[in-house]
């Protein structure tokens, strides 16, 4: 069973932080507290530990404050991004382990998102289809690493979507960009593919 600072832990990371209307604001510990069922002990903790991942700012005598992703932390966000995509979509091609089913798979789950009220679940699918396609090269190491980026890139995300009317549908064909140039086999075309969705994402977050 999860601790207190565990519960608060990840409701913060995955609830409050990937809100857009929460980017910049200071955090009430008692609303927190009272909407998880906790004391304001571990919901203390818990900040502490989003402060050491830079994720949160302690301001003295103000509280916690949701730190807004900066240009410069999206762009080195996208840049990082880019270097673990592309080594994948290399390494499974030329191991033949192309997750072409998986990802489609979750293509199709966001066929099914599209609404404004379904952009937090349409991201999270997104973050998926992407860690999908790191995994498949089969280095533990990579993997969690990878993860590691995961809440910075679902906040990026949402954002990008409430950023620009109708930005799901242009992340729909740069997924299927990626998935077909996967499919035939060509990784020139798949790391073009992820180039462009990486570049799109990051045009849209740098001038929303």
């Amino acid at each position: 069973m999860a601790s207190g600072r565990e519960k608060a832990y990840a409701y913060l990371k995955e609830t409050v932080l990937t809100d857009p209307a929460m980017q910049g604001e200071f955090l009430s510990e008692q609303d927190i507290a009272d909407r998880i069922g906790v004391s304001r002990t571990p919901i203390r903790e818990a900040l502490l530990l989003l402060a050491a991942e830079d994720l949160v700012e302690l301001v003295p005598k103000r509280g916690a404050r949701v730190a807004p992703l900066s240009g410069r932390e999206i762009s080195e966000l996208m840049e990082l991004r880019g270097i673990v995509e592309r080594y994948a979509a290399e390494q499974v091609l030329t191991s033949g382990r192309t997750p072409v089913r998986e990802l489609t798979e979750l293509l199709d789950r966001q066929v099914g998102l599209s609404g404004p009220e379904q952009a937090k679940e349409f991201i999270e699918v997104d973050h998926l289809f992407h860690s999908t396609l790191v995994s498949a090269v089969g280095n533990a190491l990579l993997d969690r690493h990878y993860d590691g980026l995961r809440s910075r890139q679902v906040r990026a995300g949402v954002v990008a979507l409430y950023n620009q009317q109708g930005r799901q549908e242009a992340v729909l064909h740069e997924h299927q960009a990626i998935v077909d140039a996967l499919a035939a086999g060509d990784a020139a075309a798949a790391c073009r593919a992820i180039d462009d969705h990486l570049g799109s994402t990051l045009k849209v977050l740098l001038t929303g």
